[in-house]
């Protein structure tokens, strides 16, 4: 766990004890802090008990504390925390703060910060993965993995790749990365923010904290993260400016994990931050290949009967799905859940490349229309259904694909155990082997 002598003796306040509360926790009590810890749930409040007071911020007096520490979770837009601490006079940080705070007691580091609205989880990864292949030390965290301050310092001479999501932005303050990322800005999460312009000024904030001789790539074309390309070069607030969808990268087809348009702009951005990490050619491109990918991401599945299954549940928005879309040419698309738009604009590009669609959960009716005029459409309402209806229509050669354009939360806890229940299904069709079986005329 990461201890550090910038927290002794302060007074935190801490409001959520999920994952990245619990390390809070552990970190400040080991540090030397004095705690106020809450969250809803009784049995994680018993948890805590041993290494902080047990009360509700909102009705303690926070006056003389350093800070609130707030759960990434918490929506500051309409949570009355934000007016208690404004009450009080004390500021709300998160995590990723007091990993910056702490980082002057740490052994010589560089830190990589990655933001955008998709792909930053696969980047984030695939650049800890190239990094790790150069033998160097590192460590991956933030929205991704263990909380960064749940593991240990690393050794000089390492590098801390950071996953950040618009909310663990608004609670940072000074994180200096020596190198920031920027993939791309698309409409998301707007129930957290005033519009559209403001969740983008959010993820731009990233910038705002760097030291002017620190390095900033930007990763893609779409609007809004050119506007912020053109901004930050027009202020000259950073030197050292990177555009990466400028750069191509050969190679695509060897590198199982990383299909699509989407995959390839994921690679191109990791390898200019390793090139500025001093990483070279000869150590990125075979880690490339070697890319496992993640869970729920792009995942290839199985593969039975010439049929190959994907599971792309983490696309929670139709930004993430189109580029999947794009990356093979015969694609069963199993699509819908909880809709954040009532467009699928972005997935137009590659309507294309769907055999059929097979729609589920609160969105399938809406998709249905939306997609009836471009694609044959079965309406499934259920994973397991789409999984055994797309299986029995495929064909060698063809994909079935978990890709929804929708969060998962009308049917699921989150992606995660939406992304299961496809590999449920999968396991299914294949053990019965229900694979191809419409050809013969009936999946009964």
């Amino acid at each position: 766990m990461m201890r550090s002598s910038a927290f002794a003796n302060k007074s935190y306040a801490i409001l959520g004890l999920a994952r990245s509360g619990m390390a809070t926790l552990d970190a400040l009590h080991a540090s030397g802090a004095r705690i106020l810890a809450w969250d809803a749930r009784e049995e994680l409040r018993e948890a805590a008990n041993d290494k902080a007071i047990i009360a509700d911020p909102m009705e303690a007096d926070l006056s003389d504390y350093d800070a609130i520490v707030v759960s990434p979770g918490v929506p500051l837009n309409t949570h009355p925390i934000r007016d208690k601490a404004a009450d009080d006079g004390v500021q709300i940080i998160g995590d990723i703060e007091l990993f910056a705070q702490a980082r002057r007691s740490l052994p010589p580091h560089r830190v990589v910060g990655i933001t955008g609205t998709n792909g930053k989880s696969t980047t984030t990864a695939l650049l800890h993965h190239i990094i790790q292949s150069a033998a160097l030390p590192t460590h991956m965290g933030g929205n991704i993995g263990v909380p960064i301050l749940s593991q240990e310092p690393l050794a000089a001479g390492g590098v801390y790749v950071l996953e950040l999501s618009s909310y663990q932005i608004d609670l940072t303050h000074s994180l200096d990365c020596d190198v920031a990322m920027l993939l791309n800005i698309s409409p998301d999460h707007l129930d957290r923010y005033d519009s559209y312009d403001a969740y983008a000024a959010a993820k731009v904030r990233l910038f705002d904290m760097m030291d002017p001789d620190h390095v900033a790539i930007f990763g893609s074309t779409d609007e809004k993260t050119q506007l912020a390309l053109e901004l930050i070069r027009a202020e000259g607030r950073v030197k050292n400016i990177m555009d990466s969808s400028a750069f191509f990268l050969e190679g695509q087809e060897n590198w199982p994990s990383l299909q699509g348009p989407h995959n390839l702009e994921n690679a191109v951005a990791a390898v200019v931050a390793a090139e500025v990490l001093g990483i070279k050619e000869h150590q990125w491109r075979p880690a490339l290949a070697s890319f496992k990918g993640l869970p729920h991401r792009m995942e290839r599945m199985a593969e039975a009967e010439g049929v190959l299954f994907v599971n792309d549940s983490k696309a929670t928005n139709p930004a993430s799905t189109g580029p999947a879309l794009g990356a093979y040419p015969k694609i069963h698309w199993i699509v819908g859940g909880l809709p954040k738009s009532d467009s699928l604009e972005e997935c137009e590009p590659y309507f294309g490349n769907v055999v059929q669609a097979y729609t589920i959960g609160d969105a399938g009716p809406m998709f249905g229309e939306l997609l009836a005029p471009h694609m044959p459409v079965d309406p499934c309402e259920m994973i397991l259904t789409a999984v055994q209806h797309a299986a029995a229509n495929a064909k060698p050669g063809e994909v079935v694909l978990l890709s929804p354009a929708c969060a998962s939360f009308d049917q699921f806890k989150d992606f995660e155990a939406r992304g299961e229940c496809f590999r449920n299904a999968v396991e299914s069709v294949i053990e019965n082997n229900l694979i191809g079986t419409a050809a013969g005329g009936s999946i009964e």
